[in-house]
């Protein structure tokens, strides 16, 4: 069995972050989330991939390659135009095997698999979908179900009056390959709105059960950086590279830490980082790879992608910025999300 992995969406809510980069490949601990998932799945013995991919596709291609590099095979399957989710299953067709898992990968888990596999086994439909619950379902698809598990019907977005359970669709599907038969080639095509409908109504077996682990979906730049924040409190165990430093530090290779400077955990730095003399960092924040970080800088509830330049005096506060952002001497910003090459200067 061999795992389709959806990168092709454009992130379109966690803009400016995404304008050149596929979501999936955000950095979530200063590692690509999509390295994080395929090195997650390899760990279940999952050796075969298949990356349904998009917007800026060779970003995808380029890091990956053939997938050697972790011990796994992966093939690429290229979208020209936008095609939804069931869409891109389709699109993949020919690369998928007899039976297939497929994922959402701009959602953030930790799941165990084989409970979903498991569970796919036993009732012998031709869907299993991993299903989650959520405190307010108002803002995503919520399922109705029958004792036995079966899918009764999709309520997309509903008041919570209307809701039939806390249930939502998690992004994590096992399906049997003829269901792509169903599924109109060449087009955009929704899986909630018109694939899993039509099996429904085909009594051909559609089926959901929770999954178990961490989920989160990083949809959204709050989602985002909440996924940090669990990341550096140890709400999942998605790994932080680096050495621990006392309590909630954890500081990257070749990294040099100025004197005078606090560090207020929990904060993530990373490999070769430079961090100037009486500077505040943290609590809530994590610094990428080749960061530069002058005198006299505070820096708090962040996040700092690799090589990011802030100069002296700056103070940042519950901000998210891009790769190579420089930020010019006291220059002072709140909830900035930024993702420009230059400079800003004061």
């Amino acid at each position: 069995m061999n795992v389709l992995l959806l990168a092709g969406g454009l992130g379109t809510r966690l803009m400016p972050l995404t304008e050149h980069l596929p979501k999936p490949m955000a950095p979530v601990g200063n590692r690509p989330w999509l390295e994080h998932l395929i090195i997650h799945l390899r760990e279940q013995g999952f050796e075969r991939f298949v990356i349904a991919v998009k917007h800026h596709p060779d970003k995808i291609r380029d890091y990956f390659e053939d997938g050697s590099k972790w011990g796994v095979s992966i093939q690429y399957a290229l979208e020209t135009t936008l095609l939804g989710t069931a869409g891109a299953i389709k699109n993949a067709e020919r690369y998928l095997d007899d039976e297939f898992v497929a994922i959402n990968s701009d959602i953030v888990h930790e799941i165990e698999m084989k409970p979903l596999l498991d569970y796919h086994k036993s009732h012998g439909g031709m869907v299993t979908i991993g299903l989650t619950e959520v405190e307010d379902p108002t803002q995503f698809g919520v399922v109705e179900q029958d004792e036995q598990g079966k899918i009764l019907r999709f309520v997309e977005k509903p008041s919570l009056k209307e809701a039939p359970s806390n249930r939502i669709n998690a992004g994590i599907y096992i399906m049997n390959k003829r269901v792509l038969e169903l599924i109109p080639a060449h087009r955009e095509v929704s899986i909630e709105r018109e694939t899993f409908p039509m099996l429904i109504q085909q009594d051909a077996g559609v089926y959901g059960t929770l999954i178990q682990g961490y989920w989160a979906d990083m949809g959204t730049k709050d989602r985002y950086r909440q996924i940090h924040w669990d990341l550096l409190d140890r709400k999942n165990g998605i790994a932080i590279p680096g050495e621990p430093r006392g309590e909630g530090i954890w500081v990257g290779k070749n990294s040099v830490i100025g004197s005078g400077t606090m560090i207020v955990p929990p904060v993530l730095i990373g490999d070769n980082v430079v961090i100037g003399e009486r500077s505040v960092i943290g609590p809530y924040t994590v610094i990428g790879d080749n960061c530069r970080i002058a005198d006299h800088v505070r820096c708090s509830e962040t996040i700092l992608w690799d090589g990011c330049v802030v100069n002296e005096g700056a103070i940042l506060k519950n901000c998210i910025f891009g790769c190579g952002l420089e930020i010019g001497s006291r220059h002072i910003l709140h909830e900035a999300i930024i993702n420009r090459w230059g400079a800003l200067q004061a």
